[in-house]
């Protein structure tokens, strides 16, 4: 993917990054110049190796920290510690499916915690960083989710709707400056964690691998075809070029028109 803008001097921190959509948008930005900094709650050498991967293929610098977004403390130590933000990407998450009067509660809690309270944490910890600056970028990863509903998901639909409307309040609060804040809310994304599980569900349904994708994963997906990691990073990255100075406290959906229905 051909580079959208010059993001040297820059570094990026990303969410929930050492795997599918995050690890995408980390590629991206380093592939744009940007220092990146890679996240989730495991501290692993494979975690520390993709960072090195990550300088070692786009050339410049890259750092894991680790950070369980569960805990308020910990979402903001995590831009403590990295040091400097210009760059937020917010994008750790995590699913359960259950009706909403079964739904547990220490599911929804979590998800809450991982999904919006985080992204709260690490806005607030980022702006002061950005405002230093003089230059700054929320990106906050919602959904489709986000912009319309299904059954059995309470927790993650309330979770992804408040995201866009905490994007709308930042993008207010830093109109006049020159930072934005604006949610990418894609559809189904082609992420190794899908691609497992698309054999098991084939069986379980007793479908070839491609029925499956077309009418169980695609179903309410209008193109028919996934979003890719990369296509979700060339997004992000859009966003962080001048060409999207005035673009803030909007959505943008990468879902195939699903919301278009």
């Amino acid at each position: 993917m051909a580079i959208i803008t010059d993001l040297s001097g820059k570094t990026a921190v990303i969410t929930g990054s050492n795997s599918g959509i995050g690890l995408g948008i980390a590629h991206e930005l380093a592939r744009a110049g940007a220092d990146v900094v890679l996240n989730s709650y495991t501290d692993t050498p494979e975690d520390h190796a993709l960072a090195e991967e990550i300088a070692a293929k786009h050339g410049v610098s890259a750092r894991y920290i680790q950070a369980d977004l569960s805990n308020g403390d910990q979402a903001r130590a995590l831009i403590e510690k990295a040091g400097v933000c210009d760059i937020l990407v917010n994008n750790a998450g995590i699913q359960h499916v259950a009706p909403l009067d079964e739904f547990p509660v220490a599911k929804w809690d979590a998800i809450i915690a991982i999904m919006l309270s985080a992204a709260f944490h690490t806005t607030a910890v980022a702006l002061p960083m950005m405002r230093k600056a003089g230059w700054g970028r929320v990106i906050n990863i919602a959904s489709a989710h986000g912009l319309t509903a299904s059954p059995y998901k309470s927790a993650y639909v309330s979770a992804k709707h408040g995201l866009v409307g905490m994007t709308k309040v930042v993008a207010l609060e830093t109109a006049k400056e020159p930072i934005t804040a604006n949610a990418v809310c894609p559809g189904y994304v082609l992420t190794p964690l899908v691609e497992s599980q698309i054999p098991d569900t084939a069986k379980k349904y007793d479908m070839t691998e491609e029925e499956v994708k077309q009418k169980v994963i695609l179903e309410r997906q209008p193109s028919k075809e996934f979003a890719t990691t990369e296509q979700l990073g060339g997004t992000v990255a859009f966003l962080c070029s001048a060409a999207a100075d005035q673009i803030t406290g909007t959505t943008i959906s990468v879902d195939g028109g699903w919301t278009a229905l």
